[in-house]
């Protein structure tokens, strides 16, 4: 089967893969790297699939390897762009992003790409999850252009290593062996942290082909419109003009006003990229810091919950001391807490998966009475902090924690849930915190302490108890 010429303004690009719907499709083997409906017309674009002459072609995606898979349409492919005088553009996928199982181990790669040189090879090895990637300084308009799109995927979407290594041959006649050097060169376009090349792309020394390697789980409709708009323009404008392509301005017919306009524009999308992602990333990392700690005071138990209430009191500029590690075992309260070392209190950390019983006070008021017997320094009172009806949402949770008269009426001890807890940190209330954990003035905290004080007064939420100096509650 073959195409005679393209439609009027699309584009024709070749796919290394059978026609969706095809007979040879439900033959084909191997995995479908370009997903079944795509906008191509949208793009300005003509797909050319397994069988279909690709000798016109201005693009290839996933160029197959094999004879039986593809090698013939790539040869075309790459023949008729040289004979054209034009630069032959490439995208092909590295890794499976749904490949979670064991691999050889002794093979330091999960993946590879077939480039045209058959000495030289492209091998990938999945990164850690997290990891971040970066432009690249000095990059092309249309490769940092490429870049961007590719660092703004959904948060979580793997990267893979890219690595070039040449080939060893032996003779079937086990006469020898031959080993060829790498070809060409690799190009990075996005790094991680080690300075690896996670997006790249192969130039052979020919530098007549571009060869670019994006990670799976890439938005396809993407990458064609980054070849329409920012590869092909740069890289081969000819297959554009060739076809009268209506996505396609050509800046030799432009006027200055226009180019100016234009570039103002690109400008602009660049510096949008840019910000959104950043903002991208500052999101990430509050949700990151936050989550333990929202979910550790909010439904924790246990070692979970102590720790999120020991990060709330070190965010609010107060010292923390684990006293189950620093004594062993569970000899008094869970925290010893300070600020500057003028003030000690104790802070027991309680959890009720119902209403919290009564009796969680004297576990506080003990530790009170012992503390004398386990330490020099001389405490001031101590807080309890209870994380009761956790199995509730948070909404749904009564606001006092306990709510008999004649028992609120005895306490002299502060006592705080871990919602109105939480409240006040994601508010950033450091100074309530500090006063209510510390029962005085919370000017006694160091002014070179990591938060400082809102410019706003602390305020509480309608029926939460306030712990007031001298004890008791109001």
């Amino acid at each position: 089967m073959s195409v005679s010429s393209p439609p009027h303004g699309l584009v024709p690009v070749h796919i290394g893969q059978p026609e969706p719907g095809s007979e040879q499709e439900k033959v084909w083997r191997l995995p479908r790297r370009v997903p079944d409906g795509l906008g191509w017309q949208n793009h300005g674009l003509q797909p050319r699939w397994l069988g279909m002459d690709s000798s016109d072609c201005a693009v290839a995606l996933q160029p197959g390897f094999y004879a039986s898979g593809g090698a013939s349409e790539r040869d075309r492919f790459l023949a008729g762009a040289q004979r054209r005088g034009e630069i032959a553009l490439v995208v092909a996928v590295i890794g499976d992003a749904g490949d979670s199982g064991s691999h050889h181990p002794l093979s330091q790669y999960d993946s590879s790409v077939n480039l045209s040189d058959m000495h030289t090879n492209l091998n990938g090895r999945r990164v850690p999850a997290g990891t971040q990637a970066e432009l690249v300084p000095g990059l092309s308009a249309a490769d940092r252009d490429l870049g961007l799109r590719l660092r703004t995927r959904p948060a979580g979407s793997p990267w893979w290593s890219l690595h070039l290594s040449g080939s060893h041959w032996i003779r079937g006649d086990g006469s020898g062996s031959e080993h060829y050097e790498p070809q060409g060169r690799l190009e990075p376009i996005l790094v991680d942290g080690l300075g690896e090349a996670v997006a790249a792309v192969w130039v052979p020394p020919s530098s007549m082909e571009r060869w670019y390697i994006i990670p799976d789980a890439t938005n396809w409709d993407t990458i064609l419109d980054w070849l329409v708009q920012r590869a092909l323009p740069e890289y081969a404008p000819h297959a554009l003009r060739r076809v009268r392509s209506s996505h396609f301005i050509d800046p030799d017919l432009q006027t200055a006003d226009e180019l100016a306009a234009r570039q103002g524009l690109a400008d602009l999308e660049a510096r949008y990229a840019e910000e959104k992602l950043h903002l991208e990333r500052a999101l990430h990392e509050a949700q990151t810091r936050a989550e333990p700690v929202r979910y550790g005071l909010l439904y924790g138990t246990g070692a979970q919950l102590v720790q999120a209430v020991a990060q709330v009191l070190t965010d609010a500029g107060l010292r923390t001391l684990d006293l189950d590690q620093e004594l062993g075992g569970t000899k008094s309260a869970d925290l010893l807490v300070t600020a500057g070392g003028t003030l000690w209190r104790l802070v027991e950390v309680k959890a009720a998966s119902g209403a919290a019983p009564e009796q969680l006070v004297s576990y506080l008021r003990r530790h009170l009475t012992t503390w004398p017997q386990l330490r020099p320094e001389p405490v001031t009172g101590g807080v309890l902090i209870v994380n009761h009806q956790h199995r509730l949402p948070p909404s749904e949770r009564t606001a006092e924690i306990y709510s008999r008269p004649e028992f609120v009426g005895s306490l002299t001890e502060t006592v705080v849930s871990t919602v109105q807890l939480f409240d006040w940190w994601r508010a950033g209330e450091w100074t309530t915190i500090r006063t209510t954990v510390l029962g005085t003035s919370s000017e006694v905290v160091a002014s070179n302490q990591p938060h400082a004080d809102p410019a706003r007064p602390a305020k509480l939420s309608s029926g939460r108890r306030r712990w007031r100096p001298g004890g008791g509650t109001q």
